[in-house]
């Protein structure tokens, strides 16, 4: 179960003109404003359920899911995933959540997928029957196939998105977060991930 109250954070923003004059003056003063990233925020998700956390950009989806995975501490309120504080409890309750970010990855660039998922196994300490259940499952499920054997940095976006919800998936978690895990990519895609 997840549970969230009145959860806020706030950002330190600095900005400044464009220019060298600008660039110089901002070395010794920067002018800084507050951006409200989530302001007094509260849900409850039972076990089991699937919910879709939608809002304009900037609206704190992203901010929300680091604070649920343990990333970001909030300014205040309160938040539970599975009876844990994250950022408090970090070491378990990661290894009890999966996250895709949409813009960052889990896999190791210059490898095949393969040997990503096989440090994956190692990091959770996974049990190599499970893993190899697992591993054979989101093979056939997100049709991996060949990637397996392709490094990351030769995959594109569509593939590599595949094999990071898989790699996200290996260690059988309680929880799923998935932070714009459809970014940037082609109808097609878009279809084979969700």
């Amino acid at each position: 179960m997840i549970q969230v109250e009145h959860l806020c954070k706030t950002y330190r923003v600095s900005r400044r003109d464009g220019g060298l004059k600008q660039a110089v003056k901002a070395l010794g003063r920067r002018e800084t404003y507050a951006v409200k990233a989530l302001d007094d925020i509260s849900f409850t998700i039972p076990d089991g359920e699937i919910v879709g956390y939608i809002g304009p950009n900037g609206a704190g989806k992203s901010s929300t899911i680091k604070i649920l995975s343990g990333i970001l501490v909030p300014d205040s309120g309160t938040c539970l995933v599975n009876g844990r504080v994250p950022w408090k409890e970090r070491k378990r309750h990661v290894a009890e959540i999966g996250v895709v970010f949409g813009q960052r990855t889990q896999l190791w660039w210059d490898v095949p997928v393969t040997d990503s998922f096989s440090l994956l196994k190692d990091i959770y300490r996974i049990d190599p029957a499970i893993y190899r259940r697992n591993a054979e499952e989101l093979t056939e499920l997100l049709d991996l196939g060949d990637l397996l054997r392709t490094p990351t940095r030769q995959l594109s976006l569509g593939q590599r998105m595949r094999c990071e919800i898989a790699a996200s998936l290996l260690h059988d978690p309680k929880v799923l977060f998935l932070d714009e895990p459809t970014i940037g990519l082609d109808a097609v895609s878009k279809l084979a991930v969700r």
